[in-house]
């Protein structure tokens, strides 16, 4: 008997209006309520790309700006004979884009720009990669897929040498 009691005294007090329910009500609304066109004026182009996250007020947006100049002297390797290009330095700043790009467009606020510019910079180091690796296989007379499990090689061997010397080095630290 006492749970339909309390039952019928909520659905009583649910129907009752509160005196400061209603103020209440009204001051959520408001919060949310859109303000009027005519009390704030409306920001041209140039002032909404200003104020934004990543306009120019913001690193977000002069990292991009100062990276064109990695990818224009890439561009301009393209007049460079092959034979004076660096393979590491290439797929460096290949990986560099590619891995990049893909971390531009998750980072809160998604930098397109500097998305872009990461894109860019792999491009040209692709185009880098490839005319060093057909000039090494022109001198070798080897295909190009010997030449990528050659270098791959190479740099999997300098990667296990220099974790054995640091292993090794912390061994004669530790004892």
């Amino acid at each position: 008997m006492s749970s339909s009691r309390i039952g019928f005294r909520f659905l009583h007090a649910s129907r009752r209006p509160q005196p400061n329910t209603q103020q209440f009500r009204q001051t959520i609304s408001q919060r949310w309520q859109a303000t009027d066109a005519t009390t704030v004026p409306t920001q041209s182009a140039f002032q909404r790309f200003y104020n934004s996250p990543v306009g120019p007020k913001t690193v977000h947006f002069w990292a991009p700006v100062m990276k064109w100049g990695v990818v224009l002297a890439g561009v301009a390797d393209f007049a460079r004979p092959a034979e004076k290009l660096s393979l590491q330095q290439n797929v460096a700043l290949t990986c560099t884009g590619l891995i990049w790009t893909r971390w531009c467009l998750i980072i809160k606020p998604r930098n397109i720009l500097l998305a872009s510019v990461n894109f860019l910079l792999g491009c040209v180091g692709i185009v880098q990669v490839t005319r060093v690796l057909m000039y090494q296989q022109s001198l070798k007379g080897k295909p190009t897929s010997d030449l990528v499990v050659d270098n791959a090689k190479d740099v999997k061997n300098t990667i296990v040498d220099g974790a054995k010397d640091g292993a090794a080095k912390a061994k004669a630290l530790v004892q």
